[in-house]
């Protein structure tokens, strides 16, 4: 079995694996020196394609970069730090890490009586934090050292308001180091929802699988709402204080002393992250003029107006500073808005975007230097071949910071299908060097997201990021997903459905079609099934697991009601049929030994084809006399 080496060669087209191909010659792998992504090298694939892990160093998890990509940046946040601050040489027993890559043990020195508040100063100092503590357990394959020299190298945050890891928040992390995270967006409007169905749509999407949630309450009381939200979640929460600052009064007045005093307020209430669009300014405006569709992002579309009104430039980028300094208080994590995000594919990667992006690299710098975690926003509608060059040349202005993108839609005429275009372009996104996704649902475009469309959202981006984390070599990210093949293989149906992300679905759809668990499945029938073949050929390894062996069919439990409501949702099946796979009850099948009359092992050809067809099953009419059989237990030739 060829497994591809632990560490990157130094030249990796040196690596000689090769394939033997259909027409005599010999294919190179393209292996670059990552890892399996399997912890026990389960199966006969050779691995992960992605670059050798560089945790410590700017490429951290990533893919081979296609020539012509914009390389990583040289500096990082140890580049910026405070003023009066400085860093000196010490001994790997004091807290210390490497100042960037290939440099000796070094840690921060802070003037004397500073007292550190942020997880970027903590890591700065060399201290390990309980959070950092926290997020290594939860990550599996970083250790607490490794959380913190890249939080100290900017390329990992722990979005942690100190207020809001007081109470109920559970310490996550986004960097490319880590796992990648989806975030979840709700929020009040003006014509729909409240705190209540706020607080359940957190509820459920933590449910399936949000790492963080923003709240982007438009409508109702956005005070109790924010309050009630942060104090129910585990999760860290976002917001985008300019919503909040113009409720009740017109843009036009928003200044200064408003600005700061909102994202205070918010500070205060807990909110882990903010999006504040400082990138956007004066002279980008004119670059839009020739947009198909203008200004996507709310708050973008805000402050371009607030400055075509007042004539003056972006007052968030104005007061920067001031909001770096009510952030570094509370922990608050910066996720710089990208206001110019294009908004359909034929603005995508224009000059205003880049531009933006050229300025959120400079307060990047300027948040790092007062001590404030920062992770940036990205885009929004990208075709396909452009996504890649997006990825990393946020990689390059913003020096490693993590990347927190909103799909992006590789298309755009499948209104009510976005989460699947965008899910496409994030799966992109993320083996690129994207560390958060930002979900969309299938309401995206239409309207307020309702529960069942956060569910589908949530759905689509685990789907992205966990791909992601298994093709970048991310160690364990592939286990699951190896025992689930088992399970499938030995066709153990309970495991296979225990171990899938929604197992109520899987069953539910399982058992609209055949309510019996056996050696088939309602695609295939007996007879066809590949899987029941190779697991009946001695020499093949499939379906013999142990762990995962099982000896008679039985009898299904009875639907519960999530099942049946996905059953109702769905409409195949009638409401009586419904109930009857809801209300039966186990009989003799379950504890006897003789086999179900549906295994078709047991009864003859054409009572198996009557039975089937009873429970639904499709069966392509075949020869089935014994000798037309494969032979089963004999070695393939």
């Amino acid at each position: 079995m060829i497994k591809p080496p632990l560490t990157a060669p130094s030249d990796p087209s040196d690596i000689d694996i090769t394939r033997a191909t259909s027409d005599g010659f010999a294919a190179a792998l393209p292996m670059h020196g990552a890892t399996d992504p399997s912890t026990e090298g389960q199966g006969t694939t050779p691995g992960s394609f992605a670059r050798a892990a560089d945790v410590g160093g700017p490429y951290m998890y990533a893919s081979p970069d296609t020539p012509g990509m914009p390389p990583p940046s040289t500096r990082t946040a140890w580049d910026f730090l405070p003023e009066g601050w400085r860093v000196e040489p010490c001994d790997a027993s004091e807290g210390c890490m490497g100042h960037n890559q290939g440099t000796a043990p070094v840690r921060a020195v802070a003037p004397d009586g500073f007292e550190p508040v942020t997880q970027l100063e903590h890591a700065r100092l060399g201290t390990i934090t309980e959070a950092m503590r926290r997020v290594a357990q939860r990550e599996g394959h970083l250790t607490p050292e490794q959380v913190r020299d890249e939080i100290a190298a900017g390329r990992l945050i722990i979005p942690a308001n100190i207020h809001h890891l007081a109470g109920a928040l559970d310490p996550m992390a986004i960097g490319r180091a880590s796992r990648t995270k989806v975030n979840a967006n709700m929020g009040a409007s003006p014509v729909s929802s409240g705190t209540d169905e706020e607080v359940e749509k957190l509820q459920w999407a933590d449910r399936w699988g949000a790492d963080t949630v923003m709240d982007l309450s438009t409508g109702g009381d956005l005070d109790a709402c924010r309050e009630a939200i942060i104090e129910a979640s585990t999760l860290p929460i976002g917001t985008v204080p300019i919503y909040s600052m113009i409720i009740d009064r017109k843009l036009e007045d928003l200044d200064r002393e408003w600005i700061l005093k909102c994202i205070e307020h918010q500070a205060r209430q807990g909110v882990d992250y903010m999006t504040v669009h400082a990138g956007l300014k004066r002279a980008h405006i004119p670059l839009i003029r020739d947009r198909l569709i203008g200004v996507v992002s709310r708050g973008g579309s805000l402050l371009a107006k607030w400055m075509l009104h007042h004539e003056q430039e972006n007052p968030t980028y104005e007061c920067w500073d001031d909001i770096c300094e009510i952030l570094r208080q509370h922990d608050v994590s910066f996720s710089i808005g990208d206001g110019l995000r294009p908004g359909g594919l034929a603005d995508a990667t224009d000059q205003a975007q880049l531009g933006e992006l050229e300025v959120i690299g400079e307060l990047t710098e300027r948040a790092w230097r007062h001590g404030v975690q920062v992770m940036v926003e990205g885009p929004g509608h990208v075709p396909l071949d452009q996504i890649e060059f997006n990825m990393k040349l946020q990689r390059r202005r913003c020096h490693g910071a993590p990347f927190y993108v909103l799909g992006p839609l590789v298309t755009d005429i499948f209104p009510g299908y976005d989460h699947i275009t965008s899910c496409i372009g994030a799966t992109n996104a993320a083996w690129h060097g994207a560390a958060m996704l930002c979900y969309v649902t299938p309401k995206e475009h239409l309207g307020l997201p309702k529960k069942d469309d956060v569910k589908q959202g949530c759905i689509a981006y685990k789907i992205a990021a966990h791909a992601a984390d298994i093709a970048l070599g991310i160690p364990g990210s592939r286990d699951r997903d190896d025992e689930l093949t088992k399970a499938r293989a030995a066709l153990n149906w309970q495991k296979h459905f225990d171990l899938a992300f929604d197992p109520d679905t899987a069953r539910a759809l399982h058992d609209e079609d055949l309510d019996v668990d056996t050696d088939f499945c309602a695609m295939c029938g007996h007879d066809w099934c590949s899987v029941r073949i190779s697991k009946e050929i001695q020499d093949f390894a499939s379906g013999k697991a142990d762990d995962y062996a099982w000896d008679k069919p039985k009898i299904t439990d009875a639907l519960s009601e999530e099942q049946q409501a996905i059953l109702q949702q769905r409409g195949v099946l009638d409401p009586a049929e419904i109930h009857r796979l809801a209300s039966k009850t186990r009989k003799g099948m379950a504890a006897g030994e003789v086999k179900a009359a549906c295994h078709s092992d047991s009864v003859s050809a054409d009572d198996a084809r009557r039975l089937q067809a009873l429970e639904g099953v499709a069966v392509v009419q075949l020869n089935t006399d014994e000798v037309n059989r494969l032979p089963k237990h004999d070695p393939i030739i």
